[in-house]
């Protein structure tokens, strides 16, 4: 049974790296552009980002719970590990905050940082791969 444990930690912290992947790559956008990184540019980095953010976002707005929560409590329900209700999220900030929100302030917050992720294409453009560039300029 303390496998299960060990899984479900493996599962939150799996998550916690998400989320933060999701926020730090958000904030060294910006920063990487005044500074004059040019990994900020990767148009996969800037791909993939957008997508994470995205699933996030996109599943707050259909009322869906986050696989990798749901994954955690089955797995510390098999632990015999007392299971939470909410999103991950939810759970995050209401155990380093003491705060309880409303499912609608994270609709909002994922909402908001989807649109900062999608603006920081625009302010901030990717270097498109050399096979892009070139379909588009035959294209033209």
């Amino acid at each position: 049974m303390a496998i299960y444990g060990y899984l479900a930690d493996l599962v939150v912290t799996l998550h916690l790296a998400y989320v933060l992947t999701v926020i730090i790559v958000l904030i060294l956008i910006p920063v990487g552009r005044f500074l004059g990184w040019n990994w900020v540019r990767s148009f996969w980095l800037r791909i993939i980002h957008l997508v994470m953010i995205g699933i996030v976002a996109f599943q707050a707005w259909i009322g869906v719970i986050c696989p990798l929560t749901h994954l955690e409590n089955y797995l510390r329900a098999l632990a015999g590990q007392e299971t939470y209700s909410g999103t991950f999220v939810g759970r995050l900030v209401e155990s380093l905050l003491y705060y309880e929100c409303p499912s609608w302030v994270f609709l909002v917050a994922y909402t908001c940082v989807a649109l900062l992720t999608a603006l920081t294409l625009i302010f901030v453009p990717p270097t498109l791969p050399t096979w892009l560039r070139l379909s588009h300029s035959r294209s033209s």
